[in-house]
């Protein structure tokens, strides 16, 4: 079995920085990949940035170059740098971990850009 625990959100002025966190914990054996998807209210779970086992990335297009995600490997930790946040980052982040045939989730971390 494997946990998630993401920290890092909060309140944040539009063109400002935060970086979230997602320590897991358990086995990771057959480990694909690591994600960030994040929810705003009354719209569906939408991917942010993903980084997979063996280092590729992909984001969401409303992201690219202003976020970068990142690994670390010894600690089993990911991370999202997000920098030059709009108000319309404003959302619920979930850290995702996908296993081969599982995927297990945060339990989220809200992120609100607002003067």
């Amino acid at each position: 079995q494997v946990q998630l625990v993401e920290s890092g959100g909060g309140l944040v002025q539009p063109g400002g920085s935060l970086r979230l966190s997602c320590a897991a914990s358990g086995s990771i054996f057959g480990l694909v990949g690591m994600g960030w998807y994040r929810q705003a209210p009354g719209k569906q779970r939408d991917l942010v940035a993903y980084i997979t086992s063996g280092g590729s990335t992909n984001y969401a297009s409303s992201v690219k170059g202003r976020f970068t995600i990142s690994r670390e490997n010894g600690k089993n930790t990911a991370y999202l740098q997000m920098n030059s946040l709009k108000p319309e980052d404003t959302a619920v982040y979930y850290c995702n971990l996908d296993r081969t045939m599982t995927t297990y989730w945060g339990q989220g971390t809200q992120v609100t850009v607002s003067s």
